[in-house]
């Protein structure tokens, strides 16, 4: 699906976005790292249907004004709420935050409690995950890099998000409380033969860890996946977030 893009101004730089669709909970893409808007064309048409949906290219990515200072999480976010506030658009919110993005989504929630309705982390990065960063992150920024001929990979550039992991870890971790909220996590059952099987199991043990952060929490094996179900087993992602869009909309009546 091709989407249409616009930008709005922030403090921080100028944001290529999209939006689509209309009503609660806005929908909020989180992209992996250096992945674009692109990374979301199997999904954005359907979820649209059911909610508004917004979708976004970080500072350094896409047609995303290249970043001034560094890109920790917070710094991040904040951007990110000045964008919507400018856009008018309102909590509550619904994250969806694919790898690095998952990150961010933790930290989101954790910080405005009160705009978050429900997290959906897709093959979403957990703080633990850092020790494997060197065998799979390679592979990771390799296939974004195909996602989009606008997708601008700035690892090398020194107030990328990439190096700014660890600092938003500790964000994370400065903020313990997780509010009780709806929480999915999708995971990809497919495993990866070129990341150590002892990574692998710690990755799953992570992913499983997540489902703790909430009483009220779901995980969703993307049996036909690897890192990607939003490419891959996209039909799987749509069901999820429109189940959360629904259990939205139930309790509103």
């Amino acid at each position: 699906m091709q989407t249409k893009k616009e930008k709005v101004p922030t403090s921080k730089g100028i944001i290529e976005y999209s939006i689509s669709g209309k009503g609660e909970p806005n929908i909020i893409l989180m992209n992996g790292g250096s992945g674009p808007i692109e990374g979301w064309m199997k999904i954005i048409k359907e979820i649209s249907k059911m909610s508004a949906v917004f979708a976004y290219n970080r500072l350094g990515v896409g047609d995303s004004e290249k970043p001034k200072e560094n890109q920790d999480g917070i710094t991040i976010i904040e951007t990110l709420r000045e964008a919507l506030a400018v856009l008018n658009i309102k909590p509550p919110y619904l994250l969806v935050g694919h790898s690095l993005g998952g990150l961010y989504a933790n930290l989101y929630a954790r910080l405005y409690p009160d705009e978050v309705y429900g997290v959906v982390f897709l093959e979403a990065s957990h703080p633990n995950d850092m020790l494997l960063d060197e065998h799979y992150g390679k592979i990771v920024k390799s296939v974004n890099k195909m996602l989009s001929k606008f997708d601008t990979l700035s690892a090398h550039k020194k107030f990328d998000e990439i190096h700014f992991v660890k600092k938003t870890i500790q964000q994370i971790n400065e903020h313990p409380s997780f509010p009780e909220i709806p929480l999915y996590v999708i995971t990809g059952g497919k495993a990866n033969r070129l990341i150590p099987k002892e990574a692998l199991k710690r990755r799953q043990e992570n992913q499983l860890e997540l489902l703790t952060l909430a009483k009220t929490s779901k995980q969703i094996i993307a049996k036909n996946s690897g890192h990607f179900p939003q490419l891959t087993d996209h039909k799987i992602v749509i069901t999820t977030i429109l189940e959360a869009v629904q259990n939205y909309k139930d309790k509103l009546e």
